[in-house]
């Protein structure tokens, strides 16, 4: 089952390894046809109305799979506003074609004649809400046509994740969707699940497409995309400061950085952006826990590890915390010791590289693959979410588990998990854990890669900052 969010996240992934929107298309178009002909008997007259995305275009591809058939297509609106290029290129070929095609400029003009059978390309799984004008009056004369109805992917009308109906719907007798079913259509009679040739790596690796989850309101307020609190420092100042310029640079709108006294202006040195608030004495301890809870309930995710060392009053103040909170955070580093044995309501994101899951009790390998379902069992048995770092860096919570493959050599340098671990923390504030470990490997990675290609090996992890933007919202220079 795929939702409508991560399915347009999916498409976009497939676009980038390779499978054009068009063939796509081409493939779903195929398939409502493959319906409408177990349907109705050559010769007999099918109606397409099709609006201006892409659900419209899937009809437009459909009607070229229906030879042998008396086909008319009606348009909602000008052909000048179909919205995507593969829309308009499948529009167009219905002309070479010689196709019926109608324009409606009203829902008035909508003369549907007497077709056996309607197939209903209005509106797709991105629409939500009740329909509007004309679409509502189209919807309502498409069920009272006395046709047998086809939906393409979901029935125009109907919210594609909860299957509510907030007006009106297409009363559909069969509803091809695509790749996977949609949560709204579960247990609905004459649904077909059409393969139209997603390869499962869009789904199992991480792309370009999750970004699509990064979503910003035009009144968006200061806040609203998180505060992050980030632990760290004492024997180590780089780190912590790496983490809160990388939890702003992955979109959260404060960074506050508690370290000991001793480091604290150092830290404030890296960037006049953070906001450093000094524990006395020289490490984490665990009489600092108190104070800890009081700030960590005023942010939105908190970012355990970067740079804390392992002493062990430090790893016991670690697990405290821990054991009485219960919000967001991302362990890193040396406070992922603290984790196995911890009772905690707290939610968790652990991003450990090979060797630091080892330490926690966790089975690894050299293979991906099985490296991937050892990590899904491992996180199932934890109970947390694991971003475990690698070559193909593996995310899993036990249930969903998704691989991540940017990044390069020139990344193992020191600095680039603090990266890491504070644009997680970032994106955390937001969005679901498998989605931030995600989205912050890709984002981490792609970075890199984009210093890699500029710069060449030797790059620093202060040079991931930068870049981190483009990563997350892509090149807009």
């Amino acid at each position: 089952m795929i939702t409508s969010d991560r399915m347009a996240a999916v498409d976009r992934n497939a676009t980038a390894l390779g499978v054009a929107p068009e063939q796509l298309m081409e493939s779903a178009g195929n398939a409502v046809a493959r319906t409408v002909r177990e349907m109705a008997a050559p010769g007999e007259s099918v109606a397409i109305v099709a609006g201006r995305g892409n659900n419209g275009g899937d009809g437009f591809a459909t009607a070229r799979f229906l030879s042998g058939f008396d086909v008319a297509v009606h348009l909602l609106g000008r052909p000048t506003g179909i919205a995507s290029e593969v829309s308009r290129a499948n529009w167009d070929a219905l002309q070479t074609a010689e196709i019926p095609t109608r324009r409606v400029r009203d829902s008035t003009a909508l003369d549907l004649g007497s077709p056996d059978v309607v197939v209903d390309a209005v509106l797709g799984t991105g629409v939500t809400g009740a329909p509007r004008e004309p679409e509502r009056s189209v919807i309502e004369a498409i069920n009272e046509s006395g046709a047998s109805i086809v939906s393409i992917d979901v029935p125009s009308g109907m919210d594609a994740d909860s299957g509510e109906v907030r007006d009106i719907a297409v009363e559909a007798d069969r509803v091809v969707t695509f790749h996977d079913l949609k949560p709204g259509l579960e247990g609905r009679e004459g649904v077909t699940v059409a393969d139209i040739g997603i390869p499962d790596a869009a789904e199992r690796f991480v792309g370009p497409g999750d970004r699509f989850a990064l979503e910003r309101p035009r009144d968006s307020h200061k806040g609203d995309f998180g505060r992050v609190l980030v632990v760290g420092g004492g024997p180590y100042t780089g780190a912590p400061a790496l983490a809160g310029q990388a939890a702003l640079r992955a979109g959260a709108d404060l960074a506050y950085v508690t370290a000991p006294e001793p480091v604290a202006d150092e830290i404030q040195g890296y960037s006049e952006d953070l906001i450093v608030e000094p524990i006395v004495g020289t490490r984490l301890v665990p009489q600092h826990v108190d104070d800890l809870l009081e700030r960590a309930a005023g942010r939105d995710v908190v970012v355990l590890g970067p740079g804390l060392g392992d002493a062990s009053d430090t790893v016991r103040a670690v697990g405290e915390f821990l054991e009485r909170y219960d919000g967001r955070a991302v362990v890193d580093a040396d406070a992922l010791s603290a984790v196995p044995d911890v009772e905690t309501n707290a939610t968790l994101v652990c991003t450990p590289h090979q060797g630091e899951l080892a330490e926690m009790g966790g089975p690894t390998a050299d293979d991906w693959e099985t490296r991937a379902d050892l990590v899904e069992e491992y996180a199932a048995d934890l109970g947390r979410t694991l971003l475990v770092k690698g070559a193909y860096d593996v995310v899993s919570d036990g249930e969903t588990t998704r691989v991540n493959r940017t990044g390069n050599p020139g990344m193992t340098v020191g600095g680039t998990g603090d990266v890491l671990a504070g644009a997680t923390a970032a994106l955390l504030a937001k969005l679901s854990p498998v989605e931030a470990a995600s989205l912050g490997a890709f984002a981490n990675g792609t970075a890199g890669d984009a210093v890699v290609e500029e710069t060449g090996f030797g790059l620093l992890a202060s040079d991931l900052l930068a870049e981190l933007p483009r990563a997350l919202w892509g090149d807009r220079r």
